[in-house]
């Protein structure tokens, strides 16, 4: 990893739980020449701990990247029982390839808390930022062991939560339901009706942070209704499939995990256009006002909208994400409407394409 930040450079902290976009997240978060990757932390989410661990740990080892240190995170949430997302990811969270390495890279010792405080505060303040997209477990740690974090990073982008109803009116999450007054509303989440799988996961931590009145106004959130304005269509896949120098045994290996995850989404909500790539648009859009237009990737934000989240903690609607829109110029969470996906699909190429040099080229044998 590069030992000083250049100014046009942004440092950032990963903390995911490694499914198959949290794979394409790392790729991007590494690879764009834009970032600095200061380390990535795992939080049990699409599958137990060990096991996105493990996989952090062996999509590191195929992008050629095992510099970059992965520390181990939060082994449940704050206050409630474990879930996972099996039924999209598998039970080990990466299914659908036999070619993901074996780990020759080892998890990082000494807390993690501590190591997430230590590389954040390293950075001038106000230029470093937390990327969190998986559950909150550990970025509500974070802020609440140290809080003077939140004063010093510049931001922290978070993929999670479904505003529903019509925030995005050409997506669809999916069925609705009928409220108290009878009127049909729209679907917020994708594991309930109502809720997003992160904030889901854990409910507590997830409020706390989006309660944190020195987090508010300095947090991008990338809900379901923008990440599912990019799919992994076939023509998408086909892109990150052939580089320019053919099929390597990288660009298969993301191929058929992207593959699994598009199947897991037709056979469990109908989903012919591939699934939604949620996670590397939490990093993206940390480029949504980078000076250099090749560079940028053009994030909507309505004129410069800006909320206030909360999150539902029982009942009905746990979960749920409840967006309120603040009076403008007020602060607030920035949540996009739409993206520049084709913008986006060329930069993860581009990436995968920097991993490929890194590697080696190296074709199936």
């Amino acid at each position: 990893m590069p030992e000083s930040t250049t100014p046009a450079q942004i440092p950032l902290w990963l903390d995911c739980d490694p499914g198959h976009d949290d794979a394409c997240a790392m790729l991007l978060s590494i690879y764009h020449p834009a970032l600095r990757i200061l380390g990535i932390s795992t939080v049990n989410g699409n599958a137990p701990l060990e096991n996105v661990t493990k996989n952090g740990l062996s999509v590191l080892e195929a992008i050629g990247a095992t510099d970059v240190p992965l520390y181990k995170g939060a082994k449940e949430p704050f206050c409630r029982p474990v879930r996972s997302a099996a039924e999209v990811h598998g039970a080990g969270g990466l299914a659908g390839t036999d070619l993901l390495p074996e780990p020759t890279c080892e998890i990082q010792p000494g807390n993690t808390i501590n190591a997430m405080r230590d590389a954040l505060l390293a950075c001038p303040p106000k230029t470093a930022w937390l990327v969190a997209v998986g559950p909150l477990t550990n970025a509500a740690l974070l802020f609440a062991v140290y809080p003077e974090v939140a004063a010093h990073i510049k931001g922290i982008s978070i993929m999670g939560g479904g505003i529903g109803d019509d925030f995005a009116p050409s997506v669809s999450l999916g069925p609705g339901y009928v409220d108290e007054k009878g009127k049909n509303r729209g679907r917020h989440g994708n594991y309930t009706a109502f809720a997003e799988f992160n904030f889901w996961a854990d409910i507590e931590s997830a409020r706390s942070v989006f309660l944190n009145p020195v987090l508010k106004p300095k947090t991008f959130l990338i809900p379901l209704d923008v990440s599912h304005q990019a799919y992994t269509t076939p023509k998408a896949r086909d892109m990150l499939l052939n580089g320019e120098n053919g099929k390597t045994r990288l660009r298969v290996m993301f191929n058929e995990l992207l593959e699994f995850v598009a199947g897991t989404y037709k056979d469990g909500w109908g989903m012919d256009t591939g699934a939604p790539l949620h996670d590397p648009l939490a990093v993206a859009i940390l480029l949504a006002d980078h000076p250099d237009s090749e560079t940028r990737i053009d994030f909507n934000d309505n004129d410069g909208e800006r909320w206030d989240i909360d999150v539902v903690l029982g009942g009905e609607q746990e979960g749920r994400t409840v967006a309120t829109k603040l009076q403008h110029g007020k602060p607030g969470v920035m949540i996009p409407r739409s993206l520049d996906t084709e913008k986006f699909w060329k930069v993860l190429e581009s990436c995968m394409a920097k991993a490929d040099e890194k590697t080696g080229f190296v074709k199936l044998s």
